[in-house]
């Protein structure tokens, strides 16, 4: 398939019981024919493959009913779909930051019991050995540390369909970049590192969005990193010639980006998307902060200082 076509599948809402159902294993349940249907013409080419590493958009302090993170039945769901063709090591990646591990952050998302069922390995890239590059984007020399992981493996990107703090779509490509290390560039990082990486398959998680709000999408799209990004993009109301990353990547003779699936109207989707931007670092949704503190009181688990604030 060419690199500029997104195969987007749609998410039957009536098995999700309005967009959202609590309990992960049902939603992975209703999201495994979605997801199949959306990889299937890549299965046969990561068949082969040794070692598969799933990079999710996973952070600290989101629930995933906020469309700030990837839900983790969806990586459930994929994981459930690549066991089906390949007996190569799968892992879950992420990494963890100076506000919080990345196994705890994992646990608080839910993949931690989630993956111990699905032959899965979950991995913390801060811990794992790293090869430097030097590569020069428009111009401009960058140095970067990328975990050696991801050089070894076939990459996924799986990220939620949502806005960066400065504007642009978090995307694959910048999902990707946040493991890297090194210079502090959001437009160049991101293309260097699709550049040494070479992702594989994108898939992007829209079954629930963030556009300055949430909303449930019920959708699934897939394919080429920077062409999925592009759709994201449009999909938040903003113009992908205006994303200095993608343009980048894609370079100005670029083919138009085309939107595949019969079960998807995409007019009728971006519609349904809020338009707005990402809430200030400090500013929780209310719907999280609610959530988490009944999540915090049943687990007797600790309440960030920032939810704290919102009582």
């Amino acid at each position: 398939m060419s690199e500029a076509r997104v195969r987007a599948v749609g998410v039957d809402a009536a098995d999700r019981r309005g967009g959202w159902i609590p309990d992960v294993d049902g939603r992975q349940a209703a999201l495994e024919d979605p997801v199949r249907a959306v990889l299937e013409p890549d299965l046969e080419a990561v068949s082969s493959a040794d070692r598969i590493t799933l990079v999710p958009d996973a952070h600290y302090p989101f629930h995933p009913s906020s469309g700030m993170v990837t839900d983790p039945a969806v990586i459930g769901a994929i994981v459930a779909t690549l066991r089906r063709w390949t007996d190569a090591d799968i892992a879950v990646a992420g990494a963890s930051d100076d506000r919080m591990a990345f196994d705890r952050t994992a646990k608080y998302l839910g993949y931690t019991d989630l993956l111990e069922r699905s032959d899965a390995e979950l991995v913390d890239l801060a811990d794992e050995p790293r090869t430097e590059f030097v590569r020069s984007v428009d111009g401009r020399s960058l140095s970067l540390s990328v975990p050696t992981r991801l050089l070894e493996s076939t990459v996924s990107v799986v990220p939620s369909l949502r806005p960066t703090e400065n504007g642009p779509v978090a995307g694959a490509m910048r999902t990707l970049s946040s493991l890297v290390a090194g210079a502090d560039d959001p437009d160049r990082v991101p293309a260097a590192t699709t550049r040494i990486v070479e992702p594989g398959p994108a898939v992007v998680d829209a079954t629930t969005v963030f556009g300055g709000e949430p909303a449930a999408a019920n959708t699934l799209f897939a394919g080429a990193a920077p062409a999925v990004d592009a759709v994201a993009t449009s999909l938040l109301g903003r113009s992908p010639g205006s994303d200095a990353a993608l343009e980048s990547v894609r370079g100005d003779d670029a083919e138009p980006v085309t939107v595949v699936g019969s079960s998807v109207d995409f007019d009728r989707l971006r519609d349904r998307i809020p338009d707005g931007d990402l809430p200030p670092a400090d500013d929780t949704h209310p719907a999280v902060s609610t959530a988490y503190r009944i999540y915090a009181t049943v687990a007797g688990d600790a309440v960030p200082p920032q939810l704290e604030a919102r009582r």
